[in-house]
């Protein structure tokens, strides 16, 4: 027997994926609520047949919205953008999203509505992401008071898009020829890398609690690093070695904002490159430290004790940037 239904908007991304394993794992039916259903069925492994379904929602689409959440016992948004593209805008898609789902939760009766921000949320903010994240928080206090917002740092995994970017962004061709990475700022900026499978423990421990009625939680991993030790890091990790190239904020905001600018245009807006290596926006992140705040809730008072390091996870997936991969031994060409 299931302890019920929940519904994940974004269930199919990164997060999502170990946010449905954590749930199915404690007794939830999970519904995913993806724009393409069609690209997306590999969710459906997150847990045994019938245990795991997919439905078709925009969180733009209010209507669609309300469809996706009809008969759920809670509800988890994971939406959120790195950069801008096509309609999914900062505000689009982070602020009036979250107010959708939220709103739509309320309606339906839903008990529980866990909201997924970021550290450095903020509506103050020189960068449009931290300042619509904090936008809708806001916006989903109002409309549904006893949410559980959780603010992770940097997530980390064998999915994610940072340690996996910055270990072949080493691994390139150009980067044998010129060992540097830049690192924006000096690479000062302090971040608290967090398992992907403790963020998934978190959440289901929101769903499940009563206790956590109406409060924020900032979820950060055991160590505090500099940006620039985490290329230290991945470049001893891959062994290969590179050096941190200092890259002024005042250099790297118009190199960020070109490269914006060019991702929003045929054909690069296609995504046969992927994601811009740096925006405008994300530099201006960079300029804040994103870690856990002294007097925060965190993963321990959630119940998440057994938090899993950099250390102890991201060897595990950066060996296909070895030179021989996982047979690679240290100090080999």
């Amino acid at each position: 027997m299931s302890k019920g239904l929940v519904t994940v908007f974004g269930g199919s991304g990164f997060i999502g994926r170990y946010a449905a394993r954590a749930l199915v794992r404690d007794g939830w039916r999970v519904r995913v609520a993806v724009r393409k259903p069609h690209v997306s069925g590999d969710v459906k492994l997150a847990g045994p047949p019938g245990w795991v379904d997919l439905a078709q929602a925009n969180i733009r689409n209010r209507m669609s919205v309300e469809r996706a959440v009809e008969g759920a016992d809670a509800v988890v948004n994971l939406v959120g953008i790195l950069f801008e593209k096509g309609p999914q805008s900062f505000e689009a898609s982070q602020r009036e999203g979250a107010i959708n789902v939220a709103e739509a939760a309320k309606k339906a009766g839903v008990k529980r509505l866990v909201q997924i921000s970021a550290i450095g949320a903020d509506e103050d903010s020189g960068s449009d992401y931290a300042r619509t994240k904090a936008e809708a928080e806001e916006g989903v206090r109002k409309a549904f008071p006893e949410a559980v917002i959780l603010r992770p740092s940097i997530v980390f995994g064998p999915e994610d898009e940072f340690f996996n970017k910055f270990a072949a962004m080493a691994s390139s061709p150009m980067a044998n020829i010129f060992p540097f990475l830049p690192a924006i700022g000096g690479g000062k900026t302090k971040l608290q890398p967090v398992y992907a499978g403790d963020v998934a423990d978190a959440i289901a421990h929101a769903v499940n609690r009563d206790d956590v009625e109406g409060k924020t939680f900032e979820l950060g991993g055991p160590r505090v690093y500099e940006f620039r030790e985490l290329y230290d890091y991945i470049s001893e990790t891959i062994d290969k070695k590179r050096y941190a190239m200092p890259l002024p904020f005042f250099v790297a905001k118009p190199l960020g904002l070109t490269f914006g600018a060019l991702w929003r245009v045929p054909p690069l807006s296609w995504g046969f490159l992927g994601d811009p290596p740096i925006t405008g926006d994300q530099v201006e992140m960079l300029k804040t430290d994103n870690v856990v705040a002294d007097d925060a809730l965190t993963l321990k008072d959630l119940g998440v004790d057994d938090i899993e390091s950099v250390e102890s996870i991201v060897p595990s997936y950066l060996w296909p940037f070895r030179a021989y991969g996982e047979f690679h031994q240290k100090g080999e060409a």
